[in-house]
C-alpha cells in the first residue's frame, strides 16, 4: 500500500475530502466483505418491507484502477470524466488521489469547484459551448477548453481571451462501439486554417485532443490518433505555436472481460508516445479515463417485483423465440429510465447474478428469460434473451459493471425513486489512504 500513500492528494486533508460524515462511505472492517454488505443490507430491507434498489460503490476497486493506471501509463495523467459518474464517493476518491477532471458543462465546472478542485486542473472538454458558461469558467479561473470550429474561436476570442486553447482533432473511431468523431473534431484538412484564425485573434492554442471513441475495440486506433496529433503539433510549430499539452481522450476499459485489455492498449500508447513525443519534450500528456475507473466498481441490487411464465410458444413471438419449454418474464424495479439506460449500449458487457434465489437453490435448470424495467413504456426492457435459474418474485439480482453512464443519465420517470448509493472501503486501503480518524 505504500504506492496509494505516494499518489493521495496532498491538496488539505484527505480526510476532509472522504469520510463516513461527507458521503455516508462505509469501512468495512472485522474481515467483513462487500457480500456481507449486500447480504445485510437485503435482510435490513425486508425487515422494513421495502425492495428498493441499491447500488455498492467498490472504493477499492477505484484505488486499484488508479495504481494500474499510474504503474502502465505512467507518462499520462488521469483527468477523469466528471460526465460518466458524479456520485460523491466516486468525485472524493478522485479527487484524494489527485487526479485532474474532464468537465462538459458550467454545471461540472460547479460541482468539482464546489468539491475543492483547483481550477488549474479542469479542462473543459467540450468543443461547443455556451457563451455563459465560457464566461463563467473565466470568472471562475477555468482557462483550458477545446474547440474544433472557427465559430467556437470567435466566441471564446469574445468571452475569453486568455484562455488556453486545446485543439480536438477528428480520429479514426470506426472499431469503437460510440464513434464520437462523427460530431466533433476538427479534420486534418482544416487545422491549418483554424490555427491560422486563433492567430489572428490572438488567441493561445497550447495543444491538441483527441477521442478514439467510447468502448475502443482496437488499440492500434491510438497509435494512429497519436501520429496525427504528431502532425498537428508540427503545423502549429510553423505557425508559431508553442504547444506544451497533448489530451489523448477516453475509451479506456478497466475490465480484463472484454474487449482489448488496458496493458496492451498502454503498450500502444506507450510506444506512440516514445515514437512522436519522446519523453524529453517536456510535453504534458493527459488523458480523460470515465468507464475505466467506475465501470467494474458498482453492482447494482434489483428486486424482482413481478414475474409471468409464459407457457404458450406463440405469444410474444414477435419479442423472442422460445423454447418448446417456457419462457420468463421478470419485472424488476430498476430499469432503462433509472440507473440502467447505458445498458442498451451492449447488454452482454453485464452480467445478471441470481441472490438470495428462494425454491430453485442449487437448481442447474435455467430457462429464457426476458427482463424488463418497472416502468409503463415497453422499451423499458433490459434484455430478452438471457438464461436463468427459476426466480421468484422477492427475489434479488445483482447486475456487476454498472458503474458507467448509469447513475449520471439516470431518471425518476413514473415516479420511481432514484437508486441509492452505499459506497463502501476496506479498513486496509482506508487506513492505507490516511482517512481514518486516528
Amino acid at each position: 500500500m505504500e504506492e496509494l500513500a505516494a499518489c493521495v492528494t496532498t491538496n488539505g486533508s484527505v480526510l476532509n475530502v472522504l469520510s463516513p460524515e461527507n458521503c455516508d462511505i462505509e469501512i468495512l472492517d472485522n474481515g467483513r466483505t462487500i457480500n456481507d454488505f449486500i447480504d445485510n443490507k437485503i435482510k435490513e430491507l425486508g425487515s422494513e418491507d421495502s425492495e428498493q434498489p441499491f447500488y455498492v460503490a467498490n472504493v477499492d476497486d477505484m484505488v486499484k484502477k488508479h495504481l494500474r493506471w499510474i504503474t502502465t501509463l505512467p507518462r499520462v495523467k488521469p483527468f477523469y470524466a466528471l460526465k460518466c459518474n458524479s456520485s460523491p464517493a466516486v468525485l472524493r476518491t478522485m479527487i484524494a488521489l489527485g487526479t485532474g477532471f474532464d468537465c462538459a458543462s458550467k454545471g461540472e465546472i460547479q460541482l468539482a469547484l464546489s468539491l475543492g478542485v483547483s481550477p488549474d486542473k479542469i479542462i473543459y472538454a467540450h468543443t461547443t459551448k455556451a457563451r455563459s458558461y465560457i464566461k463563467y469558467a473565466r470568472t471562475h479561473g477555468v482557462n483550458m477548453m477545446t474547440f474544433d470550429n472557427e465559430d467556437e474561436l470567435v466566441k471564446i476570442s469574445l468571452c475569453h481571451p486568455t484562455a488556453r486553447l486545446v485543439l480536438r482533432i477528428a480520429v479514426d473511431d470506426t472499431d469503437s462501439l460510440r464513434r464520437l468523431s462523427l460530431k466533433f473534431g476538427a479534420t486534418l484538412g482544416t487545422v491549418d486554417k483554424l490555427l491560422g484564425r486563433a492567430r489572428e485573434l490572438d488567441l493561445d492554442v497550447i495543444g491538441v485532443s483527441f477521442h478514439v471513441g467510447s468502448g475502443c475495440t482496437e488499440s492500434s486506433a491510438f497509435k494512429q490518433a497519436i501520429a496525427d496529433a504528431r502532425h498537428v503539433f508540427d503545423i502549429a510549430s510553423l505557425l508559431g505555436f508553442q504547444m506544451s499539452l497533448l489530451d489523448i481522450g477516453g475509451g479506456f476499459s478497466g475490465r480484463d472481460d472484454v474487449g482489448v485489455k488496458f496493458e496492451e492498449v498502454s503498450e500502444v500508447i506507450n510506444g506512440a508516445l516514445d515514437e512522436y513525443f519522446p519523453s524529453d519534450s517536456e510535453l504534458e500528456i493527459i488523458a480523460e479515463p470515465g468507464r475505466y475507473y467506475v465501470e467494474s466498481s458498482f453492482t447494482l441490487a434489483a428486486n424482482v417485483i413481478a414475474k409471468r411464465v409464459v407457457l404458450d410458444d406463440t405469444e410474444h413471438s414477435d419479442i423472442l423465440e422460445i423454447s418448446p419449454d417456457k419462457m420468463i418474464m421478470y419485472y424488476l424495479n430498476d430499469g432503462l429510465y433509472g440507473s440502467l439506460s447505458s445498458i442498451t449500449l451492449a447488454p452482454s458487457l453485464y452480467k445478471f447474478v441470481p441472490y438470495l434465489p428462494t425454491a430453485d437453490e442449487g437448481s442447474e435448470q435455467k430457462y429464457r428469460s426476458i427482463i424488463w424495467g418497472p416502468t409503463c413504456d415497453s422499451i423499458d426492457k433490459l434484455t430478452d434473451d438471457y438464461w436463468l435459474p427459476e426466480l421468484h418474485v422477492g427475489d434479488w439480482l445483482l447486475i456487476d459493471n454498472t458503474g458507467a453512464y448509469t447513475v449520471s443519465i439516470g431518471t425518476d420517470f413514473n415516479g420511481f425513486e432514484r437508486t441509492h448509493i452505499y459506497p463502501v472501503v476496506t479498513a486496509e486501503t482506508w487506513h492505507a489512504l490516511n482517512l481514518s480518524h486516528a
